[in-house]
C-alpha cells in the first residue's frame, strides 16, 4: 500500500507530462472555432477611414476574407505584405481591434490599406463574438456569410497560396 502512494504522484506527473507533450505538438493556428459553418455574428462598426464601415451583412454575397488587426500588434506588421498582395485579388476587409482610430490609421498610411471595409472595434465585442484570442487573425466568410476557416496568427505566403487561397477559389466556383 505504501509503494501505490508512492507511485501515486510519480504517476500524476507522467500523465501530466504527456498531456502537455501532446499539446505542444499542435499547430497553434489550428485553435477550434465553434463557429465553423455557422452565419457569422450579427455585428455593426463604424468607420475608421472614409470608405464604408462594416457590418455581418456586408460579408454575404461573396467570399470574403475578415482580418482582426491592430497598429499595436508586432505579427500584423509581419503579415501586412502578403495583406496587401491578397486584397488585389480576394475581397478583404480589416477590423481594428481594441485600437485607438488614429493608431490604426497611420499604421494604414504607413503600411498600405489593403482593405475594401474597416470596422472599428474599440471595446473588442466583435472580436469575442467571433472568438479572438489574439491578434493577428483572420477568418474566410463563405458567400452566405458562414466562417469557413479561422487562421489564427500571421498570414504567410506558404498558408496563403498551400491553405487558404484554395479554399477562396473552392467556394468561389
Amino acid at each position: 500500500m505504501k509503494r501505490l502512494l508512492f507511485a501515486l504522484p510519480v504517476l500524476v506527473f507522467v500523465v501530466l507530462v504527456g498531456y502537455f507533450l501532446l499539446g505542444l505538438q499542435r499547430d497553434p493556428s489550428t485553435l477550434p472555432s465553434a463557429l465553423i459553418d455557422k452565419p457569422v455574428p450579427e455585428f455593426g462598426l463604424p468607420a475608421l477611414t472614409d470608405k464604408p464601415g462594416l457590418a455581418a451583412a456586408d460579408l454575404r454575397g461573396q467570399v470574403t476574407l475578415v482580418n482582426f488587426f491592430a497598429s499595436w500588434c508586432v505579427p500584423c506588421r509581419v503579415e501586412h505584405p502578403v495583406l496587401m498582395r491578397i486584397g488585389k485579388s480576394v475581397p478583404l476587409v480589416g477590423i481594428a481591434y481594441k485600437d485607438k482610430p488614429e493608431d490604426s490609421r497611420r499604421f494604414l498610411e504607413e503600411l498600405g490599406d489593403p482593405y475594401a471595409r474597416i470596422g472599428v472595434d474599440r471595446d473588442g465585442r466583435t472580436a469575442i463574438d467571433f472568438g479572438v484570442y489574439g491578434v493577428p487573425e483572420t477568418y474566410v466568410v463563405d458567400k452566405e456569410g458562414k466562417i469557413r476557416l479561422r487562421f489564427v496568427g500571421p498570414l504567410t505566403p506558404k498558408a496563403w497560396d498551400e491553405e487558404i487561397a484554395p479554399l477562396v477559389r473552392r467556394l468561389q466556383s
